[in-house]
Parts: structure tokens; C-alpha cells; sequence
């Protein structure tokens, strides 16, 4: 994926697997990394347009592990209680600390931001 000569590479890691779920969820948990997870399906548009806006965010904050979840692929979404897309989801240390129903990229930086002031 080259862009103007500029390799780009994404910072946000698509899920593939109930198993690389589960790795990127206890990696991080270890690692007390909050994540953000983006609840996606390609037949959703909203959910779809939001993935420029997530690619950006991941950008800004360097120390968020931004994860993708298409629910059609990977099987997670009834276990996290997902039934809207696009949902986005704030973890940390395994547990989910806030969660985010609809494309609204004002709230979802507010909230963010919100998250990391109360972390330091």
C-alpha cells in the first residue's frame, strides 16, 4: 500500500480469528495497553466510512492498541454484547470501560481523550 512514494502502514490490526482475538486481547491486558475495537461489517456503510477516521485516530494515540473486527468473520461480537454497527468498544485490562453505539467521531475522540486524562 504506497502513497505517494510513502509506504503507509496502519496501525490498526484487523482481527482474522476467535484465536488472534484472543491474543490481542490477553497481549495487551499483560501489557495494561488499553484498546479500542471497531465493530465493522462490509455491508455496512456507516461502519465502513468510519474506517478513515479510525486509521487517523490510531495515529494520534501511539499508545492504544486499534483493533477491527468484521463480525461476519470473527465470532466475537455476541460475547462483547455487540448488536449495532458500527460499535466501538474501550478496553482495558480486559475489561470493557466504555462503549460507543453509531458513526460519531466527535464523541469517540471526546471519549477517548476523556479515557486518557482519567489515566493520567
Amino acid at each position: 500500500m504506497e502513497e505517494n512514494g510513502q509506504l503507509k502502514k496502519s496501525r490498526v490490526v484487523k482481527v482474522d480469528s476467535k484465536e488472534s482475538w484472543d491474543f490481542f486481547i490477553s497481549q495487551a491486558t499483560n501489557q495494561g495497553c488499553p484498546v479500542l475495537i471497531h465493530f465493522t461489517a462490509a455491508w455496512c456503510m456507516p461502519s465502513v466510512a468510519m474506517n478513515p477516521f479510525f486509521e487517523q485516530l490510531a495515529l494520534s494515540f501511539q499508545n492504544i492498541l486499534f483493533l477491527v473486527v468484521d463480525v461476519d468473520e470473527v465470532k466475537v461480537a455476541t460475547k462483547m454484547e455487540i448488536k449495532a454497527m458500527p460499535t466501538f468498544l474501550l478496553m482495558k485490562g480486559g475489561a470493557q470501560i466504555d462503549k460507543l453505539v453509531g458513526a460519531n467521531p466527535e464523541e469517540i475522540k471526546k471519549r477517548i481523550n476523556g479515557f486518557i486524562n482519567s489515566m493520567s
